[in-house]
């Protein structure tokens, strides 16, 4: 897999044994996108995309909707009365991680309840959602290849949230295919979540490519046999 453009906030989460013995049922028997010697594409949203490209899978929360600032501050918030701390440098290493499970995550090394955390945290984002922005390089590339390629979106979000999302930006029913947390076992690292795209969309991975904006994805992306693209340099997020 081609990755580009890191940025130092990112941190090296590997994918366990367990999570990649897990996902051998939607196992990508190549592990290997397709060569390409024109990769501009890449690294500027307004370039043209080859042709051996026929399906683009987009993460949400940061890729599409500039949203990250705001789920940390709902961390935040639903946290405060706990002693758990939650730094900014772990949540964004956990970016694309289902709430649930980083809820289990935090909450099983302090002996707090998961399931009500996840609950408050869910409902604070949901309130300031309204307060979210499209990322618009992002958003103008899908809506300008609707009809070249097959879209998809893959979300590590549920997808009752997922779809509020996607209607704040008037997108709700723009992409054929949306995989959310919610229809796969192992999500991002693990593949499962692009693998599962790419079957909806009736094509192999190494046809695939992957926007995202999390280390997480990028290598979920890189599990699934698929370029990956890092949007990170094509926007300031909110902070």
């Amino acid at each position: 897999m081609l990755r580009v453009a890191l940025s130092p906030r990112s941190k090296k989460v590997r994918l366990t044994t367990t999570d990649m013995k897990a996902s051998t049922t939607m196992n990508n028997p190549t592990n290997n996108p397709l060569p390409l010697t024109d990769t501009r594409w890449i690294h500027h949203s307004d370039a043209d995309i080859p042709d051996a490209i026929q399906g683009l899978i987009f993460d949400l929360d940061g890729t599409l909707l500039d949203t990250m600032a705001v789920h940390y501050h709902a961390w935040l918030t639903a946290l405060a009365e706990t002693n758990i701390t939650f730094t900014e440098s772990r949540f964004y290493a956990l970016a694309g991680t289902p709430t649930e499970k980083i809820a289990s995550i935090l909450c099983a090394e302090h002996g707090h309840p998961a399931a009500a955390i996840a609950h408050a945290k869910e409902q604070h984002f949901l309130a300031r959602l309204p307060e979210t922005k499209p990322v618009q390089p992002v958003v103008a590339l899908a809506r300008r290849e609707l009809g070249r390629r097959q879209l998809a979106v893959a979300s590590g979000g549920a997808r009752s949230v997922v779809m509020r999302e996607l209607a704040l930006i008037g997108m709700e029913n723009f992409f054929p295919v949306v995989v959310c947390a919610d229809d796969v076992r192992h999500g991002k690292p693990a593949p499962d979540t692009f693998l599962e795209a790419a079957r909806r969309m009736g094509l192999m991975p190494r046809h695939c490519a992957v926007y995202e904006d999390a280390e997480l994805g990028f290598q979920a992306a890189h599990a699934a046999g698929m370029y990956a693209v890092d949007v990170r340099p094509w926007y300031v997020p909110r902070r």
